[in-house]
């Protein structure tokens, strides 16, 4: 075998031992990037434009999101493929959401002391359309290196056991 091969052959065993750290922290990457959203949305207060149903249901959407990334951040660590499509679906969700509160509130004006008010600022909505971009790209990138990882280390188990079979 060349050097290059029994390296590799390493690598792939030493997964059985190591966790995927790189995928467990792109998932907190993505969980701190959506608390940075969640805090520039919900610090600002213009009128009462933001005391409505859908700002409602983005708060609980914000905390099953938080629990479901953290729960998939344990799962790739070890290597769990399953977490992946879970991964996917929350960064496609985290793109959606661009689509929700931040555009509404970016195009809304409202009457605050009498006076027309932008409910949001094009500071605060291209901060808030980087932090969902981010978390979003953080969980999908996630999502396909545990892919990966958990594909080749199954695919390395799986030649060890036909070897065990074969001794």
């Amino acid at each position: 075998m060349t050097q290059a091969m029994d390296d590799r052959l390493i690598k792939l065993d030493r997964m059985r031992y190591i966790k995927n750290t790189a995928s467990s922290r792109l998932c907190y990457l993505a969980i701190l990037l959506n608390v940075l959203y969640f805090v520039s949305i919900y610090k600002s207060d213009v009128g009462t434009w933001y005391y409505q149903i859908l700002v409602g249901g983005s708060i609980v959407y914000n905390l099953l999101f938080m629990l479901m990334a953290f729960l998939a951040s344990e799962g790739v660590k070890n290597y769990q493929a399953g977490f992946s499509w879970l991964l996917y679906g929350l960064g496609a969700l985290q793109i959606v959401r661009i689509f929700l509160i931040p555009m509404q509130a970016h195009s809304a004006v409202t009457t605050v002391n009498g006076a027309e008010t932008i409910v949001m600022g094009n500071a605060q909505f291209i901060r808030v359309i980087i932090y969902l971009v981010g978390s979003a790209v953080c969980l999908i990138a996630a999502a396909f290196i545990n892919q990966q990882k958990s594909r080749a280390l199954s695919s390395h188990l799986a030649s060890l056991e036909k070897g065990k079979e074969a001794a």
